[in-house]
């Protein structure tokens, strides 16, 4: 329904965003998410230095076990899915972390991709939590990286994910917010976001053993964005917060009277 906004020549109506990128109000095709190479090593070159070389990631790693890391991604072909192993794990509380692990790298390798497994040492040894036998199935089918215990594995995430190309995709629930606001500049900020909601992958389903299911990454960008004479706005009800992974249903389609 539309409605007219006062003072303005302007029409408003609530309308949704076909997977193509149209908006079904008013048929302009909003935004896409897809970075461009420039793009793509604009914001790599930036991660690297600022998030990676001078961030604080120290503080969660050493500078020793990065350049174990880095020297370990450069011998592996690029990757296609980056995992966080541990935040994959808590997926499903009531499930044991090594069974819920070895369920998405299982179903993950049937496609025949490059996987990556980030981890804690610890996820190693035997415990209730974590099978020596599970773990076992999961290095098979997928390269495997178990940093100390005392580190966080997100920087070595967005290593591993922008090293191996525009291509590589990452599984995690983690929103990233300390690095976005290691980017001292509202441009980087902007495409990293961007290429966050484009290459973050999160898993919705609720039931432990049946099939992943994750969470649809669109091919249109998810913001506020103008033409001049049409805004686009997503809308979000009850004024939520929405993760960076997720995609508004309802958005606000304003296009100025002619």
């Amino acid at each position: 329904m539309e409605k007219d906004v006062p003072g303005e020549q302007w029409k408003g109506q609530f309308t949704t965003i076909q997977g193509s990128g149209q908006c079904s109000g008013c048929g302009k095709t909003i935004e896409s998410l897809h970075l461009s190479p420039e793009e793509y090593e604009f914001l790599k070159e930036k991660i690297m230095r600022d998030v990676i070389d001078g961030g604080d990631q120290y503080k969660k790693t050493t500078p020793q076990e990065l350049e174990r890391f880095q020297n370990f991604v450069k011998c592996c072909p690029p990757f296609d899915i980056v995992i966080d192993g541990l935040n994959v794990a808590k997926t499903f509380p009531k499930a044991r972390e090594s069974q819920v692990l070895l369920h998405v790298v299982s179903q993950l390798a049937k496609q025949n991709l490059q996987l990556l497994v980030l981890g804690r040492k610890h996820m190693l040894t035997q415990h209730s939590r974590w099978r020596k036998d599970e773990m076992k199935k999961v290095q098979k089918q997928a390269s495997c990286f178990f940093a100390d215990n005392i580190s966080a594995d997100d920087p070595f995430l967005l290593y591993a994910t922008l090293h191996s190309g525009n291509h590589c995709k990452f599984i995690t629930k983690d929103l990233m917010r300390d690095h976005k606001a290691c980017l001292h500049d509202a441009k980087t900020q902007r495409l990293f976001f961007k290429w966050q909601q484009g290459h973050q992958l999160a898993i919705i389903n609720r039931l432990p053993g049946s099939k992943v299911t994750f969470q649809h990454i669109p091919s249109y960008d998810t913001v506020v964005q103008t033409t001049g004479d049409s805004w686009h706005i997503p809308y979000d009800e009850d004024l939520l917060e929405r993760y960076s992974y997720e995609v508004p249903t309802k958005w606000l389609c304003l296009h100025r009277k002619t």
